[in-house]
């Protein structure tokens, strides 16, 4: 125990000696500016200090910082962001940004505080401006974890090879110095408390394998490489399926998530109280918070008042009567009573213009075809109904979800709503755990040229 004990001692001490080579400190208190080379607006008034303006910088003097942890106390006022950086140099030609951005107006909603810029990027954002908060960054090893008050939002692992683009080709793991940058003339980062705690060195090998994403052959960071916001829009709890395990995932593969309960008539949320509890319960977590609206009597169901508490609301048309007065719901074969296809076709087409007009954003499992038509569907989705459907939907200004589940609409279909400038979203509607990658979402997003514009933009709520 006696070797143990003084082996742990030497690294420590080897570690702090590492952490000293330079002009910056080994660890302890950041808030002082004389150990920062500063440019730009910059005030340091009562403990406080401020940035503002696009150019405004404070570049950690010396030091090459490997394994740490490096907590702030900060806020942005109305329309102030930047970022924090790591590993980095005096230019910020190299190194890793974590963005500071809580303007839910921006118009890159997906670069929310926390996000580990173009590799995890956020679309939510945790607090609100003017509100001070606690942001951390751990780098152990090939492990980055940002937290926002104590909870982790990022849970980062590089890969031995990282897939990076053009502008972002040295945004790696090496060793470097930290700096802050603000990037808006519209407003300011105030930071009033700023620690670094230096961390032994880490071995990767002591990484396990699976905590790593194969960036080679994976999607989702070719999207935040291209800052194209990455959000599955259409998420349940089922199967098993908990918000810790969603959370997990979320930081695991870069993926954003919004939950959604299925609400409605025979659905687990049947009236306002429901929606409430639900709503209590999940406002302070990592996700997105959608409402899934089912049957047609859904408007009056639930009080306007409790669906504005969503961030969104989306329905399908896959419930609804048919000309006989039966409440038919499409996905249920025996529940499907068709007798002529062709006439079924053309009252799937008029009741799905019907939908379009309720007080929703979002219309998912979009041109939904029954299990005794779906093998056909490009016949049954002829010119002329397209055309219909996609007229009546940009006359709506409701979003076209692409559905990776059912792999829904038809590429002929996104290439019509496109031209009709029809806003996206991205969907999985999972019956069970599994999420998948929204992979027929992205084929048909590279197919189609649907870019980072043409992506509906949720309203937040905190």
């Amino acid at each position: 125990m006696k070797k143990i004990s003084i082996l742990f001692v030497s690294l420590s001490a080897l570690a702090l000696i590492c952490f000293s080579c330079s002009t910056a400190p080994a660890g302890g208190d950041l808030l002082d500016a004389s150990l920062w080379t500063i440019s730009g607006e910059f005030q340091s008034e009562e403990g406080v200090f401020t940035l503002h303006g696009n150019d405004s910088r404070m570049i950690l003097k010396g030091g090459k910082y490997e394994n740490f942890v490096l907590s702030m106390e900060l806020s942005t006022g109305r329309g102030g962001k930047g970022a924090l950086w790591f590993h980095t140099d005096p230019s910020l030609s190299k190194g890793y940004a974590v963005a500071i951005n809580n303007d839910r107006s921006d118009p890159q909603w997906w670069k929310m505080s926390g996000s580990l810029l173009s590799v995890r990027n956020l679309t939510k954002s945790f607090v609100k401006e003017e509100e001070w908060y606690t942001m951390s960054v751990r780098v152990e090893g090939k492990a980055v974890t940002v937290s926002i008050n104590g909870s982790p939002v990022v849970a980062y692992t590089e890969p031995l090879q990282p897939w990076r683009t053009g502008a972002n080709t040295k945004a790696l793991l090496s060793k470097g110095t930290f700096a802050i940058a603000s990037g808006s003339d519209q407003g300011e980062i105030l930071i009033r408390k700023m620690t670094l705690e230096p961390l032994l060195p880490s071995d990767p090998a002591a990484v396990p394998a699976a905590a790593a994403v194969d960036e080679q052959n994976d999607p989702i960071i070719r999207l935040h490489q291209e800052d194209f916001p990455v959000l599955d829009y259409h998420v349940h709890l089922k199967g098993g399926l908990t918000t810790e395990d969603a959370a997990a995932l979320s930081r695991q593969t870069g993926v954003n998530y919004a939950i959604a309960p299925n609400c409605g008539v025979g659905f687990p949320i049947t009236d306002d109280a429901g929606v409430m509890a639900f709503l209590d319960e999940m406002r302070s977590q990592p996700f997105i918070l959608a409402m899934q609206a089912e049957g047609r009597e859904w408007i009056e169901t639930f009080s306007q008042g409790v669906r504005d508490e969503f961030d969104y609301v989306f329905t399908d048309a896959l419930t609804f009567s048919d000309n006989k007065g039966r409440r038919s719901r499409i996905w249920i074969p025996e529940e499907t009573w068709i007798e002529d296809e062709q006439q079924y076709m053309d009252l799937i087409v008029d009741r799905i213009c019907s939908v379009l007009q309720e007080p929703m954003q979002i219309y998912v499992n979009p041109c939904f075809l029954p299990e005794q038509m779906a093998d056909r569907y490009d016949d049954f989705w002829t010119e002329e109904r397209m055309n219909k459907f996609v007229d009546a939907l940009a006359a709506s200004g409701k979003v076209l979800e692409i559905n990776a589940r059912y792999k829904i609409p038809n590429k002929a279909i996104i290439q019509k709503a496109k031209a009709a400038g029809v806003k996206f979203s991205f969907g999985t509607n999972n019956g069970g755990a599994e999420l998948g990658l929204l992979e027929y979402a992205i084929r048909m997003k590279n197919e189609c040229g649907i870019t980072a514009g043409d992506m509906y933009k949720p309203q937040i709520k905190i």
